[in-house]
């Protein structure tokens, strides 16, 4: 391997920016000499206070800190500096062994290094040269964690917008479908609220509500825009919109968790629905929170064939569907905001008409 010359480290050590903590003025002096002597440039600073504030209005890579100054001992430097800069190596410098602070508060700290104040600074050259490999190695790992995050980030949004605009595709071929799928997925994180679920799960709900009919993209339009009753035959093929939906979405990561919605939200309580006929808590939480969702917006929404049916019919069809075709708990969350919060469902319907 090509070693550097001494011209070519001097000008990689430059870009590297070190600030020494002193309260001795000679230790500034010294410290800065040796370490210009190896190519580095350093800023020295004897107030502790004024230290702090340079950290936090200015860039650099390594702190050199003295432990016992006044008014302030480092331990208190390090812990005003880790309020607002968690990254910056920090080496400890003590005029002897004994006046180290206990371990416990050197990685409470974040303390990355401590040495022996010395004449001829060898070790403390060994740990700056050690500081600087880690903090470039640090700074390579995030750059490439950066890289790949954009790149997952690229092929997210592409097919996120792919998915889109079959969504929107579904939309176009069918009135009754258009502004559906905002509205169940409304309806869900209102739902998913008011039972007080996770941040996580709410985020789930939203974007599992909007695609959970992505499958009826598959549906033939004679079947789906039929304006009359649907033979069984018919009614077969719409049932296939569930399974069809999962799989234009599980080749994507970043559907991973509305999966099971998509899937699963025409799953009754009773073991009665489709496509797989699961039972009672067998069914994914989640899909039964739309499936509340999806049936109230079904009935609430007006048809090629009927117009949109009354409220109190609604939550009685609601009421009875109770531990039959409805979660309980959600059916319960659900009557309680149609009694107590209808102006949020209201604002629903008027922002998706």
């Amino acid at each position: 391997m090509r070693r550097l010359s001494k011209e070519s480290k001097d000008t990689n050590n430059k870009n590297y920016k070190i600030i020494a903590v002193d309260d001795e003025i000679g230790i500034i002096d010294s410290l800065s000499i040796f370490l210009k002597h190896s190519g580095y440039t350093l800023v020295g600073c004897t107030n502790p206070y004024e230290a702090i504030e340079k950290v936090k209005n200015e860039h650099y890579d390594l702190m050199l800190l003295d432990y016992m100054m006044s008014p302030i001992h480092g331990d208190t430097v390090v812990e005003e500096i880790r309020k607002f800069n968690k990254e910056l190596y920090i080496i400890l410098l003590t005029g002897h062994k004994d006046l180290v602070p206990p371990l416990q508060t050197i990685k409470k700290l974040s303390i990355q290094a401590y040495c022996e104040k010395e004449d001829k600074f060898d070790q403390l050259l060994l740990l700056i040269e050690s500081a600087f490999k880690s903090i470039d190695q640090v700074k390579l790992i995030r750059d490439m964690n950066d890289e790949l995050r954009k790149s997952n980030e690229k092929l997210e949004k592409a097919y996120l917008e792919t998915i889109e605009i079959l969504r929107y595709t579904v939309e176009a071929k069918d009135s009754y479908t258009r502004g559906h799928s905002d509205r169940v997925s409304a309806y869900s994180v209102l739902i998913g609220n008011e039972m007080g679920l996770y941040d996580k799960d709410i985020r789930t709900l939203k974007v599992g509500g909007l695609f959970h009919d992505i499958g009826k993209i598959g549906i033939p339009d004679t079947i789906l825009l039929k304006p009359s009753k649907l033979t069984p035959q018919e009614y077969n093929e719409i049932k296939k919109h569930p399974s069809i939906g999962k799989q234009i979405i599980s080749n994507a990561s970043i559907f991973r968790d509305i999966v099971p919605i998509v899937f699963s939200h025409h799953e009754r309580y009773d073991g009665a629905g489709y496509p797989m006929g699961l039972e009672g808590k067998n069914i994914p939480f989640l899909a039964r929170v739309v499936a509340v969702a999806d049936a109230f917006d079904a009935m609430t929404s007006r048809r090629s064939y009927r117009d949109e049916l009354d409220l109190e019919y609604v939550k009685n069809t609601i009421i009875k569907g109770r531990g039959k075709q409805f979660d309980p708990e959600v059916t319960d969350a659900f009557l309680n905001i149609l009694n107590n919060k209808f102006d949020k469902i209201e604002e629903i319907k008027n922002k998706y008409p």
